[in-house]
């Protein structure tokens, strides 16, 4: 294991490959042997598909719950109290400063290329589906500051995006850093980020508050589940495992040495250290007993 890959294990002085749980122990066992199967990194990308379905199907049912309980006095009770407030506080000023705020979001080793894409991608997956299958209606346009949406209502994307892409950015930088003041900064950060590009979007009328938390739950879900892919990923590398498909063994591969061992490797050609090469010794012939032939 390379220097750099040590550093990622560690989280402070937090071992991300060790597991607490009998169930994160037998998920870091299976994982180490289909890594072993297939590389390090082609499990890490299989098993953020599959926990980008598992993200899609919370996204659904997230839907259909938040359909049952947000009725008209679900509305009434929780968001439109919230939007008639940021009406109430707007001015110019602060609208433009917050309009050019929430504008600004701007969304983009292999290993954090890979997260960061996979994040960034899965929650835009979770809003095209959130937004097609719950279709919700956007707060009234005359409560909104321009410029204007017309998409669906839920979940609100600006929120989710900001919310996962801040998250695993943070992440990565804190793997890496060694003071807990910085990792409480990054982390600090990146959850105001998160939090007032949210917020930002209940105060130009833009979304419901309730789109705003919906996002911020689905965001923390995906999230937490592109961290454990990451986790396993150093728990399969931490167990010897390549990124690469296993490669066949050779004839004195060191591979083949066992712990302690090592396998006797050719020294340079005689020719290299200065000495002349000569052809094969030829058979003694006995002496004639006079001294002639």
């Amino acid at each position: 294991m390379s220097e750099q890959q040590r550093d990622d294990r560690y989280l402070g002085s937090t071992d991300l490959t060790h597991w607490y749980s009998p169930v994160g122990r037998w998920f870091a066992r299976f994982a180490a042997r289909f890594a072993r199967m297939i590389g390090a990194q082609p499990a890490l990308l299989i098993g953020l598909v599959i926990g980008l379905g598992l993200a899609v199907a919370l996204t659904l049912v997230f839907a259909q719950i938040y359909d049952a309980i947000t009725d008209d006095d679900g509305v009434a009770g929780l968001d439109l109290p919230l939007l008639h407030w940021a009406v109430a506080h707007r001015s110019p000023v602060l609208d433009a400063m917050i309009t050019g705020y929430a504008l600004s979001v701007h969304r983009r080793s292999w290993t954090p290329a890979i997260l960061i894409v996979a994040a960034g991608g899965g929650s835009l997956l979770m809003t095209v589906v959130g937004k097609q299958v719950f279709a919700r209606t956007r707060p009234p346009l005359r409560f909104a500051v321009p410029p204007y949406e017309h998409s669906p209502s839920f979940p609100s994307g600006h929120t989710l995006n900001a919310f996962v892409i801040a998250g695993i950015i943070a992440y990565l930088l804190i793997i890496r850093q060694k003071s807990t003041g910085a990792r409480v900064l990054t982390v600090t950060i990146a959850a105001v980020f998160a939090v007032t590009i949210g917020l930002s979007r209940v105060f130009l009328g833009h979304h419901w508050f309730t789109d705003v938390l919906g996002a911020w739950v689905l965001g923390a879900a995906w999230l937490s589940l592109v961290i454990t892919a990451h986790r396993l990923y150093l728990t399969a590398r931490g167990a010897g495992v390549r990124d690469g498909p296993p490669q066949p063994r050779l004839p004195g591969d060191r591979r083949d040495s066992r712990p302690g061992q090592t396998t006797p490797q050719p020294g340079p050609a005689p020719e290299a250290r200065g000495i002349p090469r000569v052809g094969p010794i030829p058979e003694a012939r006995p002496i004639p007993e006079n001294g002639t032939e």
